[in-house]
């Protein structure tokens, strides 16, 4: 590759072949000329190139930046035509004008509005990934093509079977702590007995739902996000989609109904070994006889209140589940990103389950 000084046009001639051979030791000699010239508008003539790959290209584009170390401003010329072709897919553009300041930020005014833009597009996001993944759990009923066989047992007993023992010694020990909270305000009217009532609406309505729900986001819910997005860091997801796979079919469907299934059984377990754990506290820390206390639990116990419970733990599910695949196929970068996407997962989980129960509550208990 050859070039000539820039001429009183202030023009650099380039020609003969800009390939990988040549281009990579040529750069100092176009740094001289470049310094050398009077002139500071120079225009590249590339007329006389023979012969242009990749590495010539991105040569060319870097002489701009060249230019710009000794206050020149460069522009790049047409190639031949018989190289117009190649040119134009790697997008061999012409570079004028001075570099953006690197020092120049954005105003508040511009990072508001593009962390309002940026939070509007996950919401949308979301709310599409919701619909998808509710209505291909639908239709996996009805047509079970791209589902795996088998995979739903097995995500079954992940979430129900094997998170059954920490839900139980959480509600057990929650029971007895309510308990004992409760008779430490009632002990002071003389109304111990109603302790039992207590215990029986707080853990079927709130405390079993709510805590098996947050249990099972942080336990399954996490390893949920985990394995799509280590899927998605090993490009599993892009290879399913490259076969014609759909990847919630075949990833989120199972889990989906696993936790729709588990949950609200896990929650019936909850409810009793929490009304378990709150009965022994009561009566070993209570002058209430054991008989008596059982009897206000199932007196104070109504149909509503246990079906609200299984209402809430469905919904529980369901969020979890939509929370855990969006924050898994959310997932960028490397190691670090599966273990932000997992974090998340947990954090954007329990904050939804929480705004869940405000809102069946004020559906189910407002007049």
């Amino acid at each position: 590759m050859e070039l000539t000084p820039v001429d009183t046009d202030g023009r650099l001639r380039i020609s003969g072949p800009c390939t990988v051979a040549t281009a990579p030791g040529s750069t100092d000699l176009a740094r001289h000329l470049l310094r050398d010239t009077a002139h500071n508008r120079i225009t590249i003539d590339l007329s006389g190139l023979t012969h242009l790959d990749t590495v010539g290209a991105i040569w060319l584009r870097r002489l701009s930046a060249l230019a710009a170390e000794n206050d020149r401003e460069l522009q790049l010329g047409d190639v031949p035509e018989s190289l117009a072709d190649f040119a134009a897919t790697i997008r061999l553009a012409s570079v004028s004008g001075p570099p953006a300041d690197p020092q120049l930020k954005p105003g508040l005014l511009d990072r508001l509005g593009e962390r309002a833009y940026e939070g509007v597009k996950a919401v949308m996001s979301f709310l599409y990934l919701a619909s998808d993944l509710t209505w291909a759990s639908v239709s996996a009923l009805v047509d079970r093509k791209g589902v795996r066989p088998g995979t739903f047992v097995e995500q079954a007993i992940r979430v129900g079977a094997d998170g059954l023992s920490i839900v139980a010694v959480i509600l057990f020990l929650l029971g007895g702590v309510s308990t004992l909270q409760a008779a430490a305000q009632l002990r002071q009217f003389g109304a111990n007995v109603l302790v039992a009532d207590l215990l029986a609406i707080g853990i079927t309505r709130e405390l079993g739902p709510l805590m098996t729900a947050i249990m099972v986001a942080g336990r399954s819910g996490s390893a949920f996000a985990a394995e799509i997005a280590t899927m998605k860091f090993t490009e599993e997801v892009d290879a399913l989609r490259t076969m014609a796979i759909d990847p919630l079919r075949l990833v989120a469907v199972p889990k989906m109904w696993a936790m729709l299934l588990t949950v609200p059984l896990l929650t019936v377990l909850a409810n009793f070994i929490g009304l378990a754990g709150g009965t022994l506290t009561g009566v070993l820390s209570l002058d209430i006889s054991p008989s008596t206390f059982i009897n206000r639990v199932q007196n104070a116990l109504l149909l509503k209140d246990i079906l609200t419970g299984l209402v809430k733990s469905v919904s529980f599910a369901w969020i979890i589940t939509v929370v855990s695949v969006f924050r898994g196929l959310r997932f960028r970068g490397g190691a670090a990103g599966v273990g932000e996407a997992t974090t998340s997962s947990v954090v954007t989980a329990i904050f939804a389950i929480i705004v869940l129960d405000l809102t069946w509550g004020m559906l189910f208990y407002l007049r």
